[in-house]
């Protein structure tokens, strides 16, 4: 009996022993396992977990800069892709890329490292060992439209249609033309620049963009007069719209000079103008350099400045005898009367035609010939 409480005794005393032996191997061993995991998430720490997409780029396993790699070589997909843009059935196309949109793959690839950071560090390790997905999608945002105002501007240059102002102008055959006002086209830059942004955003593929209407400066009603001196007839018409409201007798130049024929404007008026001799060593030799307005001014009472060659004017004269024939050094000269009418209705802007040919038997003096062989203007 002795003998066996012994035995009790020395087994109770050992199990505190075996206990103790069997709870430090299980720290050793939990220890060990942790630290093992520890040192795994470490290894692995730089890496994406498994399940992780951005843009719908599978980056399970890669580190920063091969995510970054991976996902800007599928982007580059995207900005390639083509915008068609459609205007009055004319048809535009830009990339993505060219409208200045450009993915944020940067702050992407952050955002998902920045995520599995906030799953704790056993869990990390725990999936990464057994390749556990964690479904985590990062959406990849494209941004930026710094090429849309430029390629809208491009757009509106080439279909933009200028409006046609009405006028009265110089036909190939030598009569007169008479266009009609037309309004033009233009494109709806903000409207487009809105629609172009809104299409890089939601990814649509065409954008119909629409035009306005672009009305004329002048129309019939509107425009300014338009003066018409005939050198054939030696008559001067003052239209006003496409309606002759005055005409009038004129002098035109005389043989050895030219009164240039084509499209001017009137630039300036003058009333009792200046007369600067335009010629003091030859036709214009013996006569003052300057005569002031006034009674003897060859230029009479007003003068209408046109932008011919020649300084020709319309003006005036102390010659009445001379109007209706072939008497000038190349202006056209008017009845004082009648252009001081003419001053009153013409304004500075307007255009001037010259057209028609002195006939070439015209002499110094002469009327010009008439289809009844009268030698005056009717």
């Amino acid at each position: 009996m002795a003998k066996g409480r012994h035995e009790v005794r020395a087994a109770r005393k050992r199990w505190p022993l075996i206990v103790g032996l069997v709870a430090g191997v299980l720290v050793l061993a939990l220890g060990g396992m942790a630290y093992a995991t520890f040192h795994y998430e470490q290894a692995n720490a730089g890496r994406m977990l498994a399940g992780t997409t951005i843009g719908g780029v599978n980056v399970s396993g890669m580190t920063r800069a091969e995510a970054i790699a991976a996902v800007r070589a599928h982007a580059r997909e995207d900005l390639a892709r083509e915008i068609v843009v459609v205007v009055r059935g004319e048809r535009f196309t830009a990339t993505a890329r060219q409208l200045g949109q450009r993915p944020w793959v940067g702050q992407a690839v952050d955002r998902a490292m920045d995520a599995a950071e906030r799953v704790g560090w056993v869990e990390r390790a725990w999936r990464r060992f057994r390749n556990d997905p964690v479904d985590l999608d990062i959406e990849l945002a494209m941004a930026g439209d710094r090429g849309v105002a430029g390629f809208v501007r491009r757009t509106a240059r080439q279909v933009r249609v200028e409006p046609h102002n009405a006028s009265i102008g110089m036909g190939e055959g030598g009569g007169l033309f008479f266009r009609h006002a037309k309004a033009g086209k233009e494109l709806e830059v903000r409207r487009a620049e809105r629609l172009l942004t809104d299409a890089l955003d939601d990814g649509s593929a065409r954008v119909r963009l629409s035009v306005r209407s672009v009305a004329p400066r002048f129309t019939e009603d509107t425009m300014l007069p338009t003066v018409v001196v005939h050198v054939d007839t030696n008559r001067l018409d003052l239209y006003e719209g496409f309606d002759v409201t005055h005409s009038w007798d004129v002098a035109t130049a005389k043989p050895g000079w030219t009164t240039p024929v084509g499209e001017w404007s009137l630039y300036q008026k003058r009333e009792n103008p200046t007369w600067y001799n335009p010629a003091l060593d030859s036709w214009g030799a013996g006569m003052p350099a300057v005569i002031p307005g006034g009674p003897g001014n060859p230029m009479g009472t007003r003068a209408l400045y046109i932008t011919a060659p020649g300084l020709i004017r319309i003006h005036g004269t102390t010659s009445p005898d001379s109007i209706g024939r072939y008497a000038s050094h190349g202006c056209i000269r008017m009845h004082n009367e009648h252009v001081e009418e003419l001053y009153d209705l013409v304004p500075v802007g307007a255009k001037v035609i010259i057209m028609g040919s002195r006939p070439s038997w015209a002499s110094e003096g002469d009327f010009p010939d008439t289809p009844d062989g009268s030698d005056t203007v009717a």
